[in-house]
């Protein structure tokens, strides 16, 4: 815990700094100065003694004077910051609060006074002059999705409004030596960068990041890692190694940050990578994700553009993250529920991925922030077809369905809705529920692979010898204009 230090400024002033190994001596009286969030440009007005009454401050007892003592002993008054102390039985004396600003309170009785609560809650006694006391106890456990207002792939800007900012920017022009190499890229849109390195070798390159999903810091790196490394998968490439990109509060605890990078690094490992670096800034509001690097033959890369007409459409993860997870801020998400969507969204595309590029399938793409539907069109009008959904055989995650019946939608549905609704088709037998799921935006979601009606059986028998769960929920039809449909 860091603890101000009184040193000697001039030799009529005094100011504090901060210390971890000296105690506060001012006077000849043990003081307790409290300092709660919310301020950080205050003046010496503002701040009281321990033992002088609230609403006295006029200085109007020379003794207790504020403005006088601290203009003539303290001088500005340091930032200081020390962790959170718990209190469980705090007694008549009110709790310490954070240390990380400078409003000093005077609702703290002094120091000496909770030498006794220090001992007993666990905090160590700090020997000094006057044997001032310090809680010394760890940070509380943080609850990642407080700082956001949304999560996931959910945050992502939507397909309508990127389409329009991407258009025209040219990208797709071969302005340099290299750039016919660029075998993959944003016209038509894929999922990674893919650059041709020699005719047996291609490198694929990607980067994805977002606000937390869940709570637990581990378990959020976890499912940012899977999200970012699904797009290698995603490719029909294998990964190489990782960077990490992380905005984080100035606050958060190290604890926590270093959990996100724990939890990311593991997914990494079991992707066959490395994490070998990575870049973070300053935010308010966390996110994290991974820039990654990633390899592939040329001639096995999945695409979106690689539907044909007859071919069955299959999908490797059942749908619903984002309705269960909006559902749990309303607090109508099941702790059960919830688990299973925090499981699917930990798990890896890369069994899936290896099963579909050995059977020879060419047309994938990974489900996320777009929804079933945006991304079955970005398949769709890559290919130039016509996806048509079975949508009594989408498969759902417990809980989603109940959810998308009592109006529970995410934000990110509705940009979704947006951006399909030209190209959509719904049969009037299909129940709004799955038209719901079908919008909803997906985190670390499973791939939606186009495959050969020949092939059909043996992909199917792969992934489930892989132990991977897959079902089948469409087919590929020709079309004059590429559409997806709800049947």
């Amino acid at each position: 815990m860091h603890r101000a230090e009184v040193v000697a400024d001039q030799p009529e002033r005094r100011s504090l700094r901060q210390s971890r190994t000296q105690p506060i001596e001012r006077g000849a009286k043990a003081e307790l100065l409290e300092l709660e969030i919310g301020d950080v440009r205050l003046g010496p007005g503002r701040v009281r003694h321990p033992w002088q009454p609230a609403g006295r401050q006029d200085g109007s007892n020379a003794e207790l004077g504020v403005d006088a003592r601290l203009r003539e002993e303290l001088g500005p008054v340091a930032v200081v910051l020390a962790e959170p102390v718990q209190e469980q039985d705090a007694g008549p004396h009110r709790p310490l609060r954070r240390l990380d600003d400078v409003r000093l309170d005077a609702g703290v009785a002094p120091a000496e006074d909770l030498v006794a609560d220090a001992c007993r809650h666990g905090g160590h006694c700090a020997t000094g002059i006057y044997d001032q006391r310090v809680l010394d106890t760890e940070a509380p456990a943080i609850r990642l999705t407080e700082l956001t207002t949304c999560g996931g792939c959910a945050a992502k800007l939507g397909a309508d409004a990127l389409a329009e900012a991407l258009s025209g920017l040219g990208i797709d022009r071969l302005d340099g030596a290299g750039s016919a190499d660029l075998i993959a890229g944003l016209d038509p849109p894929d999922d990674a960068a893919v650059h041709l390195v020699s005719p047996e070798l291609a490198v694929i390159g990607t980067l994805d990041f977002f606000p937390p999903i869940v709570d637990d810091p581990r378990t959020f790196g976890e499912i940012a890692a899977a999200n970012a490394l699904s797009d290698v998968f995603a490719m029909g490439g294998r990964v190489l190694f990782a960077l990490s990109v992380a905005a984080i509060p100035e606050d958060m605890p190290t604890a926590a940050f270093r959990a996100i990078l724990d939890g990311a690094a593991s997914k990494v490992r079991e992707a066959g990578g490395i994490l070998a670096g990575g870049h973070t800034i300053r935010d308010p509001e966390p996110k994290y994700g991974l820039a990654v690097i990633g390899v592939a033959a040329p001639d096995r890369l999945l695409r979106k553009g690689g539907a044909e007409p007859g071919d069955v459409l299959i999908l490797t993860k059942p749908l619903g993250t984002g309705l269960l997870v909006s559902g749990r801020r309303r607090g109508k998400t099941s702790d059960v529920d919830l688990d299973a969507a925090v499981g699917s969204m930990r798990g890896l595309n890369r069994r899936a991925a290896e099963v579909l590029v050995e059977h020879g399938v060419h047309g994938a793409t990974d489900i996320t922030g777009f929804g079933l539907l945006g991304h079955g069109l970005e398949m769709a009008r890559a290919s130039g077809t016509r996806f048509v959904f079975d949508a009594a055989a989408l498969p759902a995650l417990d809980g989603a369905l109940d959810l998308a019946r009592s109006g529970v939608e995410t934000g990110g549905a509705a940009h979704n809705r947006r951006f399909v609704a030209p190209a959509l088709g719904v049969a009037d037998s299909v129940a709004e529920d799955l038209v719901t799921l079908a919008h909803d935006p997906q985190t670390s979601g499973g791939l939606l692979a186009a495959i050969s009606p020949g092939r059909a059986t043996a992909v199917m028998d792969g992934l489930r010898a892989a132990g991977v769960t897959a079902w089948t929920i469409g087919r590929v039809e020709a079309a004059t204009v590429p559409a997806v449909a709800l049947a």
